[in-house]
């Protein structure tokens, strides 16, 4: 009899252990937390090992150590009223500036007779010589030159030579002589029917529109320079997006692999492009390195939207699901808590919400996604969906 006693004890006693284990502890998959058991097994889904859940404490709260919090890199910032700017992202291009380019054209009919320059593409400094001509016309002005300065050395009280001289000097500088060559010419007293023309200013060769030997009548182009210290940079705009714009708007441009710069709008086209049906705009971009190319892709960040004594979060701060979005709350030294949110608009960086925080809380802006996987892991169910369960 008393061993009949002792069996039926022990039988109660792992009875009573087992409903003890099975209210305890439940078990889920750490790859479709959905599934959950009150007993070891494997995922009817994937098959693999279930996991004990966690369910101690409150069920909305997530307990973290410090060690933990440290390797998932946990960073919190306290909630404040902030202004927030967001932009529209324009497709937009490096163009030379025609306003910096230069066309050198000849001042007189005459033959070239050499070229210093011959390729396109090299950058030459100012007064770097670009070629030689020869014309009998500009032999003329020379002689006319030097005659004017002996009638004023032989005359020197007399004004109108005087006068004549400064005329003849300043054919001659209108023909393309510099104030170093007339002075030279005066100097020597040695006419030639050949002159060099220097670069006024620097730039990179643009055109080369004529060849060694070739006769030239008076303005016709022989080679053209842009200057690249300063580009345009265009992009195109919807006409329902005109409003945006006026001439003077700061926008900022980015060029990949280079740093941002902030222009000012100075040209929106009166029209639409037939072939695009979109409008231009234009500013003056900076490039006193040089690095910057005609030809580039850059980004044009044209301010779409505005808005102050709002509350904005780094966009890693807010874990979106199908069941909206939710930001977790520090409640503790290491406990965390998911709390749901609306959200407005948002920039490449930051996104403004619109309700769900109140001043002075604190917010998780790294390791979001962490404390939401954390929490699947441990609770066996989206954080947001247990929340609005709840």
């Amino acid at each position: 009899m008393s061993a009949v006693l002792v069996c039926f004890t022990l039988m109660m006693s792992c009875s009573g252990e087992k409903k003890e284990s099975a209210s305890g502890t439940n078990y889920t998959c750490p790859m479709h937390p959905q599934i959950v058991q009150d007993a070891p097994g494997t995922c009817p889904i994937c098959q693999m090992d279930l996991v004990p859940l966690n369910q101690s404490g409150n069920d909305m709260e997530l307990m973290l150590n410090a060690s933990q919090i440290q390797l998932a890199n946990v960073q919190t910032r306290k909630i404040g009223t902030g202004t927030f700017g967001s932009s529209k992202i324009l497709n937009g291009r490096l163009i030379s500036n025609p306003e910096a380019s230069e066309v050198i054209a000849a001042k007189f009919p005459g033959r070239i007779e050499k070229l210093y320059v011959n390729e396109t593409g090299r950058h030459l400094n100012a007064g770097s010589p670009l070629y030689s001509i020869y014309s009998e016309e500009l032999l003329t002005l020379q002689q006319d030159y030097l005659l004017q300065l002996k009638q004023v050395e032989a005359f020197p009280q007399e004004q109108l030579y005087k006068t004549m001289k400064e005329a003849a000097r300043k054919k001659l500088l209108l023909f393309g002589y510099s104030d170093a060559q007339v002075k030279a010419l005066g100097t020597s007293k040695n006419n030639s029917p050949t002159i060099t023309v220097h670069a006024k200013r620097g730039g990179v060769i643009r055109e080369i529109n004529v060849t060694e030997g070739s006769y030239v009548a008076e303005g016709t182009s022989i080679l053209s320079l842009e200057d690249l210290g300063s580009l345009w940079v265009e992009a195109d705009v919807y006409p329902s997006e005109s409003g945006l714009l006026k001439i003077g708007m700061p926008v900022k441009i980015q060029v990949n692999g280079f740093r941002e710069q902030t222009v000012r709008i100075n040209f929106i086209s009166p029209q639409v492009n037939p072939g695009t049906q979109m409008l231009s705009i234009r500013g003056l971009i900076t490039n006193s390195s040089g690095d910057l190319q005609p030809g580039m892709q850059a980004n044009v960040l044209l301010p779409a939207v505005s808005l102050s004594n709002t509350v904005r979060l780094p966009l890693s701060a807010v874990v979106r699901s199908a069941e909206g979005a939710h930001v977790w709350i520090r409640t503790g030294n290491e406990t965390f808590s998911p709390r749901n949110v609306s959200t407005g608009a948002e920039d490449a960086e930051n996104i403004v919400i619109t309700s769900g925080l109140k001043d002075g809380e604190e917010v998780v802006i790294s390791g979001a996604y962490l404390l939401y996987s954390e929490f699947v892991l441990k609770k066996g169910a989206d954080p947001l969906a247990a929340h609005n369960h709840k």
